[in-house]
């Protein structure tokens, strides 16, 4: 190496960070955006945008045979949302005079057909928590107020959207809210569904798991599938992603014969490289190959994905 060029201790740790120590590090610390890409960017997606809510990462999970897996990513699987207005049948008649609201009539007796049965959202919480289980299924601060202080035996109607068969927010059904209060302060939130034909099969939404595998041993495909089907066994999670290489030549890809079988078995792909994090970046001190900007002393890159320190 040079005698000019000096080494800082963070640069030196990051030669010798594993590409798969970087790409936990990048799971430990990244936000939800990033996390959310790793659902809705893989192949196949895991989920969808529009139907993802809150979204975390646990790195290293223990096993019970003393070993861990990559990491567990748990999130909020959205399957019905509150409605921006109530379906047009609610709004206005179809038509005019006897005729349109028979018309009506007909329409809403078809979409709540069906009565669920009674189901309790929150059991005896206190007020704050009422408000946030609330805000977050999407109530307006008039209409959580006219929730939490309904006068006995009342009920508080709401359009839903359920999701369709493509996983569209399209099917509505009706929601009816009622608040128990007790001495001590708390409440209790029950709801009941009217609906069509399929029941709502939750409030709003359901937590998931996806269990997250990094290739960065040139493992065969067997001993990477027997790993990763051993791991959602002893964790009961059914979905899973593969993080590996995209370079045809790195021992950490996966052939395209590979792909189509780990896809097969309900395992979705990543690639590594959307994962790993930029470091501090020196152009002039850079030995990697193929970059224009290698050994540029003007060059105004401050942060890069590649970046490694010229050997001597």
């Amino acid at each position: 190496m040079s005698k000019n060029v000096l080494i800082h201790p963070a640069q030196t740790r990051q030669i010798t960070t594993s590409t798969h120590d970087q790409v936990q590090i990048a799971l430990a610390i990244a936000d939800e955006p990033l996390l959310k890409s790793l659902l809705v960017n893989s192949t196949p997606p895991i989920a969808p945008p529009h139907r993802i809510g809150a979204i975390s990462s646990t790195i290293g999970v223990p096993l019970a045979s003393q070993k861990a897996v990559d990491g567990i990513l748990s999130f909020e699987s959205i399957y019905c949302v509150l409605a921006d207005a109530p379906p047009e049948i609610d709004a206005k008649p179809v038509g005019s005079g006897a005729a349109g609201r028979n018309s009506q009539q007909r329409e809403f007796a078809r979409l709540t057909r069906c009565e669920s049965e009674l189901q309790t959202l929150g059991q005896s919480v206190p007020i704050a928590q009422a408000i946030a289980l609330l805000n977050h299924a999407g109530f307006s601060t008039r209409h959580v107020e006219e929730i939490l202080n309904l006068p006995y035996e009342a009920w508080h109607k709401s359009w839903w959207y359920a999701v369709d068969s493509l996983g569209h927010f399209t099917v509505p059904f009706l929601r009816l809210m009622r608040t128990l209060r007790y001495a001590n302060g708390t409440l209790t939130l029950q709801y009941k569904d009217f609906f069509g034909q399929e029941k709502p099969i939750c409030f709003k939404s359901q937590m998931q798991q996806v269990l997250i595998e990094i290739k960065t041993e040139p493992y065969s495909f067997h001993k990477t599938l027997q790993k990763i089907n051993y791991s959602r066994a002893q964790l009961g999670i059914q979905k899973a992603i593969l993080i590996c290489d995209d370079a045809a030549s790195s021992q950490h890809s996966v052939t395209d014969l590979e792909a189509r079988g780990f896809i097969s078995q309900n395992i979705s792909l990543y690639l590594s490289s959307d994962l790993i994090l930029p470091t501090q970046a020196n152009c002039a001190n850079c030995g990697t190959a193929n970059c224009p900007l290698s050994g540029n002393d003007n060059s105004p890159v401050m942060m890069c994905h590649q970046f490694c320190l010229q050997a001597e």
